[in-house]
């Protein structure tokens, strides 16, 4: 787990697995993408928001959903994972809203490769950035390095997935956080992928700091 804190505000992350995980807010706990396959939800306290970026089934296990949500959970989703979850709210690439005191943004996140389109074509999964407080925070969700992220603006923590042929390769992740310029940057998402190669690439952009966690 790591910790922020920023005056009366606490965010503590939460690492589970590949593209799992939570982020607990001064106690508002954010679930993304819970499978069960990385994590005992039935152990896990119960979701205020749960957050799904796309219906691959290692984004969107129903069952660890049911697990973690009871009558107060909103559900956030694309529309495609919205056809497999009870009472999902759909945000489209682009839309916002508020929910439960802080602003959510849908971002688009697809591949550009050639060849690699049909992984997660353009339009149909969101990358989503959170305000919570003072900080931005950036979940990327499976996306290359597209024109997109120079949208992005004052983004405090980053999470970029690093695992071509399905997101990024490292060189991409690196091109992609010096667009985007996060204070924190974690990879994740990054199977058997080498992510230390990441760290050195950005070993000389001041600001920056790269984070690597156990992400089985």
């Amino acid at each position: 787990m790591d910790t922020f804190i920023d005056g009366n505000d606490t965010l503590n992350i939460h690492f589970y697995g590949h593209g799992s995980l939570m982020l607990d807010y001064n106690g508002l706990r954010i679930y993304v993408d819970p499978v069960g396959r990385y994590a005992d939800y039935a152990s896990l306290p119960p979701a205020d928001i749960i957050l799904i970026t796309h219906e691959h089934g290692d984004h969107l296990d129903p069952s660890a959903v049911r697990e973690i949500a009871d009558a107060g959970t909103r559900i956030v989703s694309n529309a495609k994972s919205a056809q497999k979850l009870e009472a999902a709210k759909i945000l489209k690439n682009g839309a916002s809203c508020d929910i439960s005191g802080l602003t959510l943004e849908a971002v688009p996140a697809y591949n550009t490769t050639k060849g690699r389109k049909a992984f997660h074509p353009k339009g149909n999964g969101n990358g989503y950035v959170l305000t919570l407080g003072n900080k931005r925070v950036y979940i990327a969700g499976d996306t290359e390095d597209i024109p997109e992220l120079k949208k992005l603006k004052a983004i405090d923590i980053a999470f970029l997935p690093v695992n071509q042929p399905y997101t990024m390769t490292p060189e991409q992740a690196a091109r992609a956080a010096r667009i985007i310029r996060p204070a924190v940057l974690y990879p994740y998402h990054y199977g058997t992928t080498d992510v230390s190669l990441l760290k050195d690439m950005l070993k000389s952009e001041s600001g920056i700091e790269v984070r690597i966690r156990k992400l089985s």
